[in-house]
Protein backbone atom coordinates (compact mmCIF):
# COMPACT_ATOMS: atom_id res chain seq x y z
CA UNK A 1 0.00 0.00 0.00
CA UNK A 2 1.33 3.28 -1.01
CA UNK A 3 2.01 5.22 1.84
CA UNK A 4 0.93 9.39 1.52
CA UNK A 5 3.55 11.52 1.88
CA UNK A 6 1.63 14.94 2.70
CA UNK A 7 2.28 16.47 6.23
CA UNK A 8 -0.61 17.57 7.57
CA UNK A 9 -1.09 20.58 9.80
CA UNK A 10 -4.70 20.91 11.42
CA UNK A 11 -6.36 18.80 8.97
CA UNK A 12 -4.75 20.65 6.03
CA UNK A 13 -2.04 20.28 4.04
CA UNK A 14 1.19 22.25 4.85
CA UNK A 15 2.00 24.85 3.12
CA UNK A 16 -1.27 25.93 1.83
CA UNK A 17 -2.06 29.47 2.83
CA UNK A 18 -5.25 30.45 3.85
CA UNK A 19 -6.67 34.17 2.62
CA UNK A 20 -6.95 36.59 5.52
CA UNK A 21 -9.73 38.17 6.55
CA UNK A 22 -8.30 41.48 5.20
CA UNK A 23 -7.89 40.09 1.90
CA UNK A 24 -10.68 37.81 1.65
CA UNK A 25 -13.56 40.83 2.62
CA UNK A 26 -11.51 43.40 -0.12
CA UNK A 27 -11.98 40.48 -2.56
CA UNK A 28 -16.08 40.26 -1.85
CA UNK A 29 -15.87 44.61 -2.22
CA UNK A 30 -14.36 43.84 -5.38
CA UNK A 31 -16.92 41.36 -7.13
CA UNK A 32 -19.45 43.00 -5.74
CA UNK A 33 -18.51 47.04 -7.50
CA UNK A 34 -17.28 44.83 -10.92
CA UNK A 35 -21.12 42.89 -11.27
CA UNK A 36 -22.34 45.66 -10.30
CA UNK A 37 -20.73 48.10 -12.62
CA UNK A 38 -20.92 45.91 -15.29
CA UNK A 39 -24.42 45.20 -14.89
CA UNK A 40 -25.11 48.78 -15.27
CA UNK A 41 -23.15 48.55 -18.12
CA UNK A 42 -24.91 46.08 -20.10
CA UNK A 43 -28.66 46.65 -18.85
CA UNK A 44 -28.94 50.70 -18.07
CA UNK A 45 -27.72 51.82 -21.69
CA UNK A 46 -24.79 53.82 -23.08
CA UNK A 47 -24.48 55.99 -19.99
CA UNK A 48 -22.56 53.66 -17.88
CA UNK A 49 -20.39 52.67 -21.32
CA UNK A 50 -18.81 56.11 -21.67
CA UNK A 51 -15.77 56.38 -19.17
CA UNK A 52 -16.48 60.27 -18.79
CA UNK A 53 -19.55 58.71 -16.17
CA UNK A 54 -16.93 56.63 -14.21
CA UNK A 55 -14.85 59.35 -14.11
CA UNK A 56 -17.65 61.74 -12.87
CA UNK A 57 -17.96 59.57 -10.30
CA UNK A 58 -14.40 59.82 -9.13
CA UNK A 59 -14.56 64.00 -9.50
CA UNK A 60 -18.21 64.02 -7.46
CA UNK A 61 -16.82 61.47 -4.36
CA UNK A 62 -13.28 62.79 -4.15
CA UNK A 63 -14.00 64.51 -0.91
CA UNK A 64 -15.57 61.41 0.45
CA UNK A 65 -12.77 58.78 -0.38
CA UNK A 66 -10.24 60.86 1.10
CA UNK A 67 -12.28 61.17 4.55
CA UNK A 68 -13.31 57.55 4.02
CA UNK A 69 -9.81 56.70 3.69
CA UNK A 70 -9.08 58.71 7.08
CA UNK A 71 -12.16 56.52 8.71
CA UNK A 72 -10.73 53.47 7.88
CA UNK A 73 -7.81 54.73 9.90
CA UNK A 74 -9.37 54.83 12.72
CA UNK A 75 -11.74 51.90 12.37
CA UNK A 76 -8.79 49.63 11.97
CA UNK A 77 -7.98 50.56 15.73
CA UNK A 78 -10.70 49.65 16.65
CA UNK A 79 -12.05 53.55 17.00
CA UNK A 80 -14.57 55.56 15.11
CA UNK A 81 -14.57 59.69 14.51
CA UNK A 82 -18.20 61.07 13.43
CA UNK A 83 -16.74 64.82 13.22
CA UNK A 84 -15.30 64.90 9.56
CA UNK A 85 -18.59 65.71 7.61
CA UNK A 86 -18.56 68.49 10.19
CA UNK A 87 -14.88 69.29 9.22
CA UNK A 88 -14.99 69.45 6.22
CA UNK A 89 -17.93 71.96 6.20
CA UNK A 90 -16.26 73.69 8.39
CA UNK A 91 -12.71 74.12 6.23
CA UNK A 92 -15.23 74.92 3.13
CA UNK A 93 -16.88 77.65 4.89
CA UNK A 94 -13.27 79.36 6.21
CA UNK A 95 -11.46 78.76 2.79
CA UNK A 96 -14.69 80.47 1.23
CA UNK A 97 -14.88 83.62 3.54
CA UNK A 98 -11.12 83.65 3.58
CA UNK A 99 -11.12 83.87 -0.43
CA UNK A 100 -14.01 85.60 -1.05
CA UNK A 101 -14.19 88.34 1.93
CA UNK A 102 -11.04 89.03 3.19
CA UNK A 103 -8.95 88.69 0.08
CA UNK A 104 -6.65 85.94 0.63
CA UNK A 105 -4.51 83.65 -1.63
CA UNK A 106 -4.95 79.99 -2.43
CA UNK A 107 -1.39 78.96 -0.38
CA UNK A 108 -2.73 80.25 3.12
CA UNK A 109 -5.94 79.13 2.44
CA UNK A 110 -4.93 75.64 2.05
CA UNK A 111 -2.77 75.98 4.73
CA UNK A 112 -6.51 76.97 6.94
CA UNK A 113 -7.78 73.81 6.09
CA UNK A 114 -4.73 71.57 7.25
CA UNK A 115 -4.79 73.54 10.82
CA UNK A 116 -8.28 73.22 10.98
CA UNK A 117 -7.78 69.58 10.54
CA UNK A 118 -4.64 69.19 12.13
CA UNK A 119 -6.30 70.76 15.55
CA UNK A 120 -9.12 68.35 15.25
CA UNK A 121 -7.04 66.04 15.23
CA UNK A 122 -4.85 66.61 17.57
CA UNK A 123 -7.22 67.89 20.39
CA UNK A 124 -9.85 64.75 19.56
CA UNK A 125 -6.40 62.40 19.56
CA UNK A 126 -5.65 63.42 23.22
CA UNK A 127 -8.80 62.90 24.62
CA UNK A 128 -9.43 59.75 22.74
CA UNK A 129 -5.87 58.29 23.45
CA UNK A 130 -4.54 59.73 26.58
CA UNK A 131 -7.59 60.64 28.37
CA UNK A 132 -9.25 57.51 26.99
CA UNK A 133 -12.64 59.06 26.50
CA UNK A 134 -15.01 57.24 24.19
CA UNK A 135 -14.06 57.71 20.28
CA UNK A 136 -17.88 58.44 19.93
CA UNK A 137 -18.67 60.97 22.29
CA UNK A 138 -15.36 62.70 21.66
CA UNK A 139 -16.36 63.10 17.62
CA UNK A 140 -20.05 63.63 18.47
CA UNK A 141 -18.95 67.15 20.47
CA UNK A 142 -16.60 67.42 17.83
CA UNK A 143 -19.11 67.45 14.85
CA UNK A 144 -21.80 70.14 17.14
CA UNK A 145 -18.89 71.96 17.65
CA UNK A 146 -17.98 72.01 13.54
CA UNK A 147 -21.73 72.24 12.73
CA UNK A 148 -21.58 75.47 15.21
CA UNK A 149 -18.38 77.11 14.22
CA UNK A 150 -19.33 76.63 10.56
CA UNK A 151 -22.74 78.68 11.21
CA UNK A 152 -20.85 80.95 13.21
CA UNK A 153 -18.38 81.60 10.34
CA UNK A 154 -21.20 82.89 8.06
CA UNK A 155 -24.64 81.95 8.39
CA UNK A 156 -26.01 82.06 4.23
CA UNK A 157 -24.28 79.74 1.37
CA UNK A 158 -22.72 81.90 -1.44
CA UNK A 159 -20.53 81.50 -4.39
CA UNK A 160 -16.86 82.30 -4.49
CA UNK A 161 -15.60 84.63 -7.23
CA UNK A 162 -12.02 84.97 -6.14
CA UNK A 163 -9.79 84.89 -10.02
CA UNK A 164 -7.63 82.55 -8.50
CA UNK A 165 -9.35 80.13 -7.28
CA UNK A 166 -12.16 79.90 -10.06
CA UNK A 167 -9.24 78.84 -12.09
CA UNK A 168 -8.23 76.18 -9.96
CA UNK A 169 -11.56 74.94 -9.55
CA UNK A 170 -12.13 74.97 -13.62
CA UNK A 171 -8.93 73.38 -14.39
CA UNK A 172 -9.42 69.68 -16.30
CA UNK A 173 -6.91 67.08 -16.67
CA UNK A 174 -7.62 65.71 -20.03
CA UNK A 175 -7.22 62.13 -20.54
CA UNK A 176 -6.52 60.57 -23.92
CA UNK A 177 -8.06 57.77 -25.44
CA UNK A 178 -11.35 57.66 -23.43
CA UNK A 179 -13.29 60.17 -24.81
CA UNK A 180 -16.54 59.72 -26.89
CA UNK A 181 -18.82 61.00 -29.53
CA UNK A 182 -21.58 63.22 -28.25
CA UNK A 183 -24.84 63.51 -30.17
CA UNK A 184 -23.78 66.00 -33.09
CA UNK A 185 -20.81 63.75 -33.86
CA UNK A 186 -18.17 65.55 -31.79
CA UNK A 187 -15.49 63.90 -30.24
CA UNK A 188 -15.54 65.34 -26.87
CA UNK A 189 -12.33 64.50 -24.52
CA UNK A 190 -12.49 62.45 -21.17
CA UNK A 191 -11.23 64.59 -18.02
CA UNK A 192 -10.89 64.42 -14.52
CA UNK A 193 -9.90 67.54 -12.20
CA UNK A 194 -7.46 68.02 -9.44
CA UNK A 195 -9.72 66.58 -6.84
CA UNK A 196 -9.45 63.15 -8.18
CA UNK A 197 -5.47 63.32 -8.50
CA UNK A 198 -5.41 64.27 -4.46
CA UNK A 199 -7.59 61.67 -3.85
CA UNK A 200 -5.72 59.01 -5.91
CA UNK A 201 -2.21 60.23 -4.08
CA UNK A 202 -4.19 59.83 -0.77
CA UNK A 203 -5.27 55.90 -1.33
CA UNK A 204 -2.15 55.44 -2.70
CA UNK A 205 -0.39 56.35 0.05
CA UNK A 206 -2.34 55.64 2.50
CA UNK A 207 -2.50 51.75 1.41
CA UNK A 208 1.54 51.54 1.15
CA UNK A 209 1.47 52.77 4.99
CA UNK A 210 -0.56 50.76 5.93
CA UNK A 211 0.87 47.46 4.30
CA UNK A 212 4.77 47.87 4.36
CA UNK A 213 5.37 50.15 7.05
CA UNK A 214 5.61 49.71 10.92
CA UNK A 215 3.20 52.77 11.66
CA UNK A 216 0.50 50.15 9.67
CA UNK A 217 1.69 47.04 11.04
CA UNK A 218 0.76 48.82 14.50
CA UNK A 219 -2.73 50.04 13.24
CA UNK A 220 -3.97 46.47 12.71
CA UNK A 221 -2.24 45.28 15.73
CA UNK A 222 -4.02 47.85 18.27
CA UNK A 223 -7.25 47.18 17.05
CA UNK A 224 -6.65 43.33 16.65
CA UNK A 225 -6.15 43.02 20.35
CA UNK A 226 -4.75 46.02 22.23
CA UNK A 227 -2.69 43.74 24.90
CA UNK A 228 -1.14 41.89 23.18
CA UNK A 229 -0.26 44.78 21.14
CA UNK A 230 1.35 46.20 24.46
CA UNK A 231 3.25 42.54 24.67
CA UNK A 232 4.93 43.29 22.04
CA UNK A 233 5.97 46.88 22.60
CA UNK A 234 3.56 48.62 20.36
CA UNK A 235 2.85 52.32 21.91
CA UNK A 236 -1.11 51.95 22.00
CA UNK A 237 -1.81 55.39 23.36
CA UNK A 238 0.19 57.32 20.33
CA UNK A 239 -0.97 54.65 17.20
CA UNK A 240 -4.26 55.65 18.50
CA UNK A 241 -3.68 59.19 18.72
CA UNK A 242 -1.92 59.30 15.25
CA UNK A 243 -4.83 57.58 13.71
CA UNK A 244 -7.26 60.31 15.07
CA UNK A 245 -4.71 63.06 14.10
CA UNK A 246 -4.25 61.54 10.14
CA UNK A 247 -8.26 61.28 10.20
CA UNK A 248 -8.76 64.70 11.13
CA UNK A 249 -5.80 66.02 8.81
CA UNK A 250 -7.04 64.02 6.03
CA UNK A 251 -10.71 65.81 6.57
CA UNK A 252 -8.96 69.07 6.23
CA UNK A 253 -7.78 67.82 2.54
CA UNK A 254 -11.12 66.35 2.04
CA UNK A 255 -12.42 69.68 3.13
CA UNK A 256 -10.56 71.58 0.69
CA UNK A 257 -11.04 69.25 -2.18
CA UNK A 258 -14.53 69.60 -1.33
CA UNK A 259 -14.41 73.47 -1.20
CA UNK A 260 -12.79 73.01 -4.82
CA UNK A 261 -15.03 71.10 -6.08
CA UNK A 262 -18.73 72.99 -5.07
CA UNK A 263 -16.80 76.38 -5.22
CA UNK A 264 -19.29 77.84 -2.24
CA UNK A 265 -19.61 77.89 1.53
CA UNK A 266 -22.77 76.96 3.47
CA UNK A 267 -23.62 75.47 6.57
CA UNK A 268 -25.54 72.55 4.93
CA UNK A 269 -22.40 71.22 3.04
CA UNK A 270 -21.28 67.80 3.28
CA UNK A 271 -24.35 66.91 5.10
CA UNK A 272 -24.31 63.25 5.89
CA UNK A 273 -20.63 62.48 4.83
CA UNK A 274 -19.60 61.33 8.29
CA UNK A 275 -22.59 58.32 7.66
CA UNK A 276 -21.58 57.85 4.21
CA UNK A 277 -17.47 57.54 4.99
CA UNK A 278 -18.21 54.71 7.79
CA UNK A 279 -20.69 52.95 5.06
CA UNK A 280 -18.20 53.27 2.45
CA UNK A 281 -15.31 51.71 4.75
CA UNK A 282 -17.86 48.91 6.18
CA UNK A 283 -18.49 48.35 2.00
CA UNK A 284 -14.83 47.96 1.50
CA UNK A 285 -14.20 45.84 4.28
CA UNK A 286 -13.01 47.89 7.33
CA UNK A 287 -14.55 46.03 10.30
CA UNK A 288 -16.10 48.05 13.52
CA UNK A 289 -14.51 45.82 15.80
CA UNK A 290 -11.14 46.53 14.55
CA UNK A 291 -7.88 45.50 12.85
CA UNK A 292 -9.18 44.34 9.83
CA UNK A 293 -9.56 46.76 6.94
CA UNK A 294 -7.82 47.79 3.43
CA UNK A 295 -7.41 51.36 1.72
CA UNK A 296 -8.34 49.68 -1.69
CA UNK A 297 -11.33 48.30 -0.45
CA UNK A 298 -12.68 51.71 0.92
CA UNK A 299 -11.95 53.21 -2.05
CA UNK A 300 -13.92 50.75 -3.75
CA UNK A 301 -16.84 51.07 -1.24
CA UNK A 302 -17.12 54.88 -2.40
CA UNK A 303 -17.22 53.45 -5.68
CA UNK A 304 -19.57 51.16 -4.86
CA UNK A 305 -22.39 53.52 -3.09
CA UNK A 306 -21.92 56.31 -5.67
CA UNK A 307 -22.65 53.58 -8.24
CA UNK A 308 -25.87 52.21 -6.59
CA UNK A 309 -27.38 55.74 -6.08
CA UNK A 310 -26.47 55.81 -9.53
CA UNK A 311 -28.45 52.71 -10.63
CA UNK A 312 -31.39 53.83 -8.74
CA UNK A 313 -31.60 57.37 -10.18
CA UNK A 314 -31.07 55.64 -13.71
CA UNK A 315 -33.83 53.18 -13.45
CA UNK A 316 -36.40 56.02 -12.94
CA UNK A 317 -36.83 55.49 -8.52
CA UNK A 318 -35.37 59.54 -7.99
CA UNK A 319 -37.25 60.26 -4.83
CA UNK A 320 -34.76 59.92 -1.67
CA UNK A 321 -35.89 57.13 -0.06
CA UNK A 322 -35.33 54.71 -2.45
CA UNK A 323 -31.65 55.82 -2.10
CA UNK A 324 -32.02 55.75 1.23
CA UNK A 325 -32.97 51.76 1.05
CA UNK A 326 -31.03 50.64 -1.22
CA UNK A 327 -27.66 52.33 0.64
CA UNK A 328 -29.15 50.67 4.01
CA UNK A 329 -29.81 46.97 2.17
CA UNK A 330 -26.32 46.80 0.76
CA UNK A 331 -25.01 48.19 4.49
CA UNK A 332 -26.57 45.04 5.73
CA UNK A 333 -25.48 42.51 3.25
CA UNK A 334 -21.65 43.28 4.04
CA UNK A 335 -22.33 43.95 7.59
CA UNK A 336 -23.79 39.83 7.36
CA UNK A 337 -20.61 39.31 5.46
CA UNK A 338 -18.65 40.34 8.34
CA UNK A 339 -20.24 38.73 10.82
CA UNK A 340 -19.91 35.64 8.75
CA UNK A 341 -15.98 36.20 9.13
CA UNK A 342 -15.82 37.04 12.69
CA UNK A 343 -17.94 33.55 13.23
CA UNK A 344 -15.24 31.73 10.64
CA UNK A 345 -12.50 33.41 12.86
CA UNK A 346 -13.72 32.39 15.74
CA UNK A 347 -13.86 28.67 14.68
CA UNK A 348 -10.49 28.74 13.41
CA UNK A 349 -8.86 30.27 16.71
Amino acid sequence: MALSTKKKTGGKPQGRKSLSDTNLLLLITVVVFVLMYAGAMIFLGEGFLKAQNFFNILMSQSALIITACGMSLVMITGGIDISVGGVVALVSMCSAVYLDFKGGNLFVSILIALGIGLAYGVVQGFLVAYLDIQPFIVSLAGMFFARGATTIVHSNPFNVENEAFVALKDTRIVVPGLGSVNRLGKYVDAYINIGVIIAILVVVLLFVVLRWTKLGRAFYAVGGNRQSALMLGINVKRTRFVAHVLCSLLAGVAGYVYFLYVGSGSPSHASGMEMNAIASSIIGGTMLTGGVGNIIGTFLGVLSLSTIQNIVSSIGLDDAWWTGITVAAMLCVFLVIQSIVMARKKKAA
